[in-house]
C-alpha cells in the first residue's frame, strides 16, 4: 500500500491523453504528492498476448496537497494536467474513505492488487451499513463477491449476504 503524508486534501487531476506519466512526474517534481492507481489489461497485439499497466481511471489521477496553502494554479499549469476538476470556481476535494480504500487495494508501485479471497468459516468484521462492527463468521462465497455470513443477533443465528467489500478479516 502507497505511503502518504497526512494533512493533505486529494483531488483529481485530468491529465492530457497518454501523458500519466509526464503529468505525475511532473507534479512530483514540484512536491506534490500523486496517487495514479493501474491495473492491469492484456490484449492482443501482432498475434500475441501483451499485458501492461494502464491508469484505473483512464485520464485522471489523484494529487495531494495542503488547500489551505493553495496551489490549485500550480496543478492546472503543470505540464501534462489539463486541469482539476472542480464544481463552478474551486476544486472539490476527494472523499478521504474513497482514497484510503483504494490505496488499501494497491501494492507500493500503485497496482491494484486482486481482490482478497474469504473462505467458508473466515471470521470477519462488517465495515459498513446497519451491521457495522459487527463480527460474524463466513459461511459462503458467491462468485458475483456476495458473501453470506452468519451473525449472532439477540442470541439467534442469522444469515445475511454482504457484499466482500464491506468485510474485513479479523
Amino acid at each position: 500500500m502507497p505511503q502518504f503524508q497526512t494533512g493533505h486534501t486529494w483531488f483529481l487531476a485530468q491529465f492530457k491523453p497518454n501523458s500519466h506519466k509526464i503529468a505525475e512526474r511532473n507534479l512530483r517534481r514540484q512536491n506534490f504528492q500523486t496517487f495514479l492507481p493501474l491495473h492491469e489489461e492484456t490484449k492482443r497485439k501482432a498475434g500475441r498476448f501483451t499485458t501492461i499497466l494502464r491508469p484505473l481511471f483512464t485520464g485522471y489521477l489523484f494529487v495531494g496537497f495542503d488547500a489551505s496553502k493553495g496551489g490549485w494554479g500550480a496543478v492546472n499549469s503543470t505540464y501534462g494536467i489539463t486541469r482539476l476538476v472542480s464544481f463552478g470556481d474551486d476544486p472539490r476535494p476527494v472523499p478521504q474513505d474513497l482514497i484510503s480504500g483504494l490505496m488499501q487495494r494497491c501494492d507500493d508501485g500503485g497496482k491494484l492488487l486482486p481482490p482478497r479471497i474469504l473462505k467458508t468459516g473466515d471470521t470477519v468484521e462488517i465495515s459498513g451499513g446497519p451491521f457495522a462492527e459487527f463480527v460474524a463468521t463466513v459461511e459462503n462465497v458467491d462468485p458475483d463477491q456476495r458473501v453470506w455470513v452468519l451473525l449472532e443477533l439477540m442470541g439467534r443465528t442469522t444469515r445475511v449476504a454482504i457484499h466482500s467489500d464491506a468485510l474485513k478479516l479479523v
